[in-house]
């Protein structure tokens, strides 16, 4: 379980979190919605301990994040996959190589374990075949496909996903939610979902929680946030401005 409790953060005299709580259940996924600037990407650095919390808890199968040591540090974070919003592949190295980089540097596997796991990964997200391609020859959604395989080379127990359908048209946001789905139901790993698209959130979530000025405002299943009567997740998820504007009396 990826447990966050009562979590402030502030950045200089921006304070971003304020009492910030979240679980996430094993084998479920979390979508975490908000508007821009609402602090999702700074949740997702603290569960793999980039940055400490000002106050509060911050913990990984009941472990403090902001405790450990840099070597338990190194330790936790094999236990969890990163799928950057703009894939975050290296350009000069093929496909296969960006996937196996982290392999080699973990160590335990000979070459022929690692050309295995990388052929494996890559079929999980359909890229079979691509492992002699670069970057640079990937359409969007396909270096996107490529993130999420680096990422589950390790068969991590948890995926952090910060907005994975991002400039994405609607036939290739479908693919990666599938992908989303596949890789809880094939590999059984627990997942947060850093996201704007509602459509998507409501397609993958066994929860979405909001984040709004610094804590959850709200959190349910698809059905109940879908439905919410508070004015402004209603605006949020609806895109109705003046709903938050009455929700929160700010013009």
């Amino acid at each position: 379980m990826i447990q966050l409790q009562d979590v402030h953060k502030a950045f200089g005299p921006k304070q971003v979190l304020r009492g910030f709580s979240l679980h996430v259940e094993e084998g479920k996924t979390t979508s975490l919605v908000g508007f821009s600037g609402a602090g999702k990407s700074v949740t997702l650095k603290h569960i793999v301990g980039l940055i400490s919390p000002d106050s509060g808890t911050v913990q990984v199968d009941e472990e403090s994040i902001p405790d450990m040591s840099r070597e338990q540090l190194y330790e936790m974070r094999r236990k969890v996959g990163y799928v950057f919003q703009f894939a975050a592949l290296f350009d000069s190295m093929t496909i296969a190589e960006n996937l196996a980089m982290g392999l080699i540097k973990k160590g335990g596997f000979t070459e022929a374990q690692i050309k295995e796991r990388v052929s494996d990964s890559l079929g999980l997200v359909n890229l079979d075949g691509f492992e002699r391609r670069y970057p640079a020859e990937l359409s969007g959604g396909q270096r996107k496909r490529a993130g999420l395989a680096r990422a589950i080379a390790f068969r991590p127990k948890y995926l952090l996903y910060d907005e994975p359908t991002s400039g994405l048209d609607p036939v290739t946001t479908a693919v990666i939610d599938e992908l989303i789905l596949k890789m809880k139901q094939e590999l059984g790993v627990t997942s947060l979902v850093i996201t704007h698209d509602m459509q998507s959130a409501y397609r993958v979530s066994d929860r979405i929680a909001m984040l709004f000025e610094g804590r959850v405002l709200e959190e349910g299943t698809p059905d109940e946030i879908r439905n919410s009567q508070t004015k402004v997740v209603r605006g949020f998820v609806e895109g109705k401005p003046e709903l938050v504007e009455e929700g929160t009396g700010k013009p």
